[in-house]
């Protein structure tokens, strides 16, 4: 049987939820100014139980809004899949540490005006989750 220790409160489940969305926003932003040279303005992470999204404005580099102002808008978008997926396995250990579930999928987009990139990670559902 379950402990009043073990079981948070809805209360403080949020507000551990709220630590963690807060520590994988600063994570992925200092990841972005290593990587990319240049980190985005603002982010903000939401967090379920099988999901994380993480929404960053305003990261394009020097390059990328030189490219788009030429019209080169899909080589912006090219280069920047590509990098994502060669950043993969950093994201991914990223929120594993965070949210402990393993991800099991990765998915990003960039949409170019207004800069915005979305990093969408799948993690595996908990037990029992989608059931009746």
């Amino acid at each position: 049987m379950a402990t009043r220790e073990t079981i948070p409160t809805p209360a403080e489940d949020e507000s551990l939820r709220g630590d963690v969305r807060s520590r994988i926003s600063t994570s992925i932003v200092q990841l972005h100014k290593e990587y990319y040279g240049r980190g985005p303005t603002k982010t903000k992470t939401y967090y379920q139980e099988d999901f994380v999204l993480i929404l960053l404005r305003g990261g394009f580099t020097t390059v990328e809004r030189t490219l788009l102002h030429a019209g080169r808008r899909d080589a912006v978008t090219a280069q920047r899949h590509t990098f994502q997926e060669v950043m993969r396995p950093l994201y991914a250990e990223l929120i594993e540490r965070e949210t402990v579930p393993p991800v099991t999928a990765f998915m990003s987009t960039t949409h170019q005006d207004p800069d915005i990139l979305a990093e969408l990670f799948i993690l595996e559902p908990p037990e029992g989750y989608g059931e009746d």
